[in-house]
This record gives C-alpha cells, structure tokens and sequence, in this order.
C-alpha cells in the first residue's frame, strides 16, 4: 500500500536500520477499520537474501500474551473456564501451583492473566543447539510454579503464568496450544501468516532472529509458550488489533462478543513499570486481561511490547481514535517500541506538541541509593533461612551490617556481597554472585555462577520472597528467612 503522509516515518526507520544495523522491521498502521499502510524494510533472512514483506512472520516475544489470552475468554464464554476460580482446580492434581504465601483459593485464573497471582519473574529458554530438552508442562509447573508473594498484594511480570495459561487451554479444549490458537483464534480472525511456533509449511515465511551483534540466533522455545512464542506478520497483527477495536470486517468472525473484549481492556492491575517489556510505559499504567491500559495526556491507549532475543515487537490501539498500528524487528531494538510517536504525530493534529510538552516535563524526583542507605534498625543482624529448589532446599544467610553492607552466603558457597541493595516499603532488593545449583539453572557450562537477584519483603518476623538465577534464563526460587535472637 502507498505510504503517502508517512514519509518523514519511512526515513527515520531506514536512518536508524543504517545507524544500528537492524536486518529488517516491518510496520502496519490503520484507521477505522481501513489499512493505511503496511510496508516492511531489510532481509528477513540476510544469509538467504530473502526480503521482508508485510507478511513475513516476526518472532512476538510477550505479543503474544493477548493472543493467548483471547484464546483464554474464547473458553470463558463457551462456560469452559471461569475467571475467578482458584486455577488449581484445572490443573492435574500432582500438578499444581505451590502457593508458599497466602490462600491457593485466591490464585484465580484472572490473577494469573493479569500478573497478580504472586508469580515470579520467570524467563526459560530452552535452545536448539543444546542436548537440553524441554520437560513436560506438568514438571515445569511442578518446578516453577511457586507463588511467592499473596495473591493480588502486586503487580509482578511473570511468563510463567501465561504458560500455565497455554496448558490450562490444551487440557480443557482437548488440543494442543498451537492447534487451539490456529482453528479458534487465527484462521477465524482472517491470520494465516500467525502460528504459534513456525507451524507447517511456514518456515520460509519467518524472519530469522538475529543477536544484536548481526549473527543469526538458533531456534529456541520455552516452558511459556503463551508469553512469548507467536510468529505473526503486521498484516495479521494489525487486523488482531482492528478486531479488538471492535472493527468488524465482513471475512472474519467475531469469536468473542464486545463485553468479553471489554473485559480483557478493563484495568484491573497497577503495573510495576521494571520487568517490562515495553520501554514507553509511564507511571500509571494498569494491565487488563493481556493488555497494557494507559490513559493519560497522551490519550486511552491499550497495548503491549514485546522483546527478547532477536525480536522486538509492539502492537498499539487508540479506541477513541480507532487507529492501530503493529510494528516488528527481527533483533532486540528500540525502533518498534518508539515509532509509534512518528505515526501519530503523521494521523493526529497537535500529537507531536503533546509530545514535546511531555518529554519537557522535569524527570521525577528519585530516591537515592548507593552506599549512604542503611537498612532500617529491624535489619540489622544475622537473618538465616532456606532457599527451596526442586532439586535440593539449600540454606541462605544476609548478615546487615551496621556499616550498610549486607553480607551473603548460599549454602556452602564463599560469602559474597548483596549488591545495589534498596529497602523501601518493607521490600529489600539486592543483586549477588552465587549458584543456586539446579540442573536447570546450571545446564549452560559458561554460567558456573550465576545472578541472583533477591526480592524479599519483611513480613513481621520474617523475611520472603524469591531469590531468582539469571543465567541465560531467569528462574525464581521461594525463600524464607528469620532473624537470629537477640540485638547485633
């Protein structure tokens, strides 16, 4: 289609492929339920010199959460699944999420959908070229599936949920998360360049993901297929968008009626911006049933971002303005998540002042930390305490120091300092050198140690929370902790 009225759009998308070395990015923009424009630059796949089109199937990334989740309300209003019941009780019995805090009762499905169940952040990557396979869901939730903070306390980002989701779907509908998504979700909405994973016959059809360095990145999947593994083109992706406007197009069908769409809109979640995947989410964004609602002076928009290893993806509504546009880049960059300012300021008179008004606003003010913080007085001391594993529970020791360090030691390991460590709100936060020991988190020979990052919250007399392994993947961990007798 004619890009006539986004050409200042088109130049900055070639500048800045030049500028970072981008193999290709594509982009749809429509108004009304017409397609404006869908046009895409570069190679999706460099090696084989075959070029990005408008169809070519981009890597989702955490796109693919509202996908999965209007596969989740398509079972809603079949009576299928109920929003508010505990999710336990579609699971396998000896497969069930370990709720270490607060009332399995209160783990409902919305609370999973929306980010609030009290799950970890949860990154697993299961890699092509490793003799490393991936464990059924059943002993990946038996793993991974630790409620670590009362349901509904926060807001905490984790991909593990939806992938308890995709198997919530496979066990109720009777096929697998790839076929149900295809024939109740894709095929009937019109998106036959959408699968999850690279479905049959597809495989020319995908950009490749490429590292930021420009070398192609070998095929991987996850234990959360419903966070993060759709392939889907702009040209479908823009029209899962028009659809959730309520943009009804003859050829498609409605599998889901406007109260369910509304439903999944409704914020229901105060988003913690870190751990996000959209970089232009501003305080005051909420989360709905698999989509970011912002409302603010820059208009209602509904959302979601998507990024990890060789894609960057965004897909972006404006209900009042009925404008959608969807973006994609075959390696991790910021280009889809920022150039929706370059489309609206082209649609919508006064956008771009809006903007400048806004990116003039003075920074807010932060909290500093660094070495002049001190754990509050209740800290200070020897607090002792057990990391729980699937493999082995292992004992933890944080001695607060009245000097504002905070020493640390896993198991038999070397004590270590607890780095960028924070306390706000009864919440501790800290970074450290260790292993956690696992076969999973230990299955990458170059990650001997690893990460850990330690979120705990003080609860009374106890310290808990998740200590999470970052070594190629993020994998939280239930701990607990009690401080020794007596004033240090």
């Amino acid at each position: 289609m004619s890009s006539d009225g986004f050409a200042g759009v088109e130049r900055r998308i070639q500048r800045e492929m030049v500028d970072s070395g981008i193999p290709s990015v594509a982009i749809a923009v429509a108004r009304h339920g017409e397609v404006l424009w869908e046009e895409a630059y570069g190679w999706a796949d460099r090696e084989r010199r075959i070029a990005a089109t408008e169809h070519t199937m981009y890597s989702q990334a955490s796109v693919s959460k509202p996908m999965t989740a209007t596969g989740l309300m398509v079972l809603v209003e079949r009576g299928t699944v109920d929003l508010d019941t505990p999710i336990n009780r579609y699971l396998a019995a000896d497969s069930q999420v370990k709720v270490w805090i607060g009332s399995p009762e209160e783990v409902t499905v919305r609370r999973v959908a929306n980010h609030t169940a009290g799950l970890p952040r949860h990154e697993n990557f299961y890699r092509s070229e490793e003799a490393y396979p991936r464990p059924p869901m059943e002993e990946s939730i038996r793993r991974y599936g630790n409620v670590v903070a009362p349901p509904g306390e926060r807001y905490r980002y984790s991909n593990f949920g939806y992938g308890i989701l995709d198997h919530l779907i496979e066990r109720l509908s009777g096929l697998t998360f790839a076929d149900f998504m295809r024939r109740e979700v894709f095929l009937p909405l019109g998106m036959t360049r959408t699968s999850v994973d690279i479905g049959p016959g597809l495989g020319d059809s995908a950009a490749v993901r490429y590292a930021e360095d420009g070398v192609p990145i070998p095929f991987y999947d996850f234990d959360h297929r419903g966070a993060s593994a759709v392939y889907s083109s702009v040209h479908d992706l823009v029209r899962f968008g028009m659809f959730h406007l309520k943009q009804r197009q003859p050829d498609r069908k409605a599998i889901l009626s406007d109260e369910s769409i509304d439903a999944m809109q409704a914020p229901t979640a105060d988003m913690a911006i870190v751990g996000t995947a959209d970089r232009n989410l501003r305080p005051g964004s909420k989360y709905g049933i698999g989509w970011v609602i912002d409302d603010d002076d820059l208009g209602h928009r509904i959302s979601h971002g998507g990024g990890m290893g060789g894609a960057a993806t965004k897909l972006l509504m404006l209900p009042r303005e009925g404008i959608v546009i969807a973006a994609a880049a075959n390696t991790f960059c910021p280009l889809p998540y920022t150039i929706e300012r370059d489309v609206l300021s082209a649609l919508l008179p006064g956008y771009a002042d809006k903007l400048a008004e806004r990116d003039n606003e003075p920074s807010r003010p932060q909290t500093s930390v660094g070495p002049d913080v001190r754990p509050i007085r209740e800290l200070l001391g020897d607090w002792r305490g057990t990391v729980h594993t699937y493999q082995k529970d292992r004992p933890l020791t944080l001695s607060f120091k009245p000097s504002g360090d905070v020493h640390a030691r896993l198991g038999e390991q070397l004590a270590t300092l607890l780095n960028d460590v924070e306390f706000r709100d009864g919440r501790l936060t800290g970074k450290m050198c260790g292993s956690i020991g696992t076969a999973d988190a230990s299955r990458r020979p170059h990650h001997p140690l690893h990460h850990l990052e330690v979120d705990l919250k003080l609860r009374g007399d106890v310290l808990n929370g998740v200590v999470t392994a970052i070594a190629g993947n993020a994998l939280g961990h239930w701990v607990e902790l009690k401080k020794d007798g007596g004033e240090p």
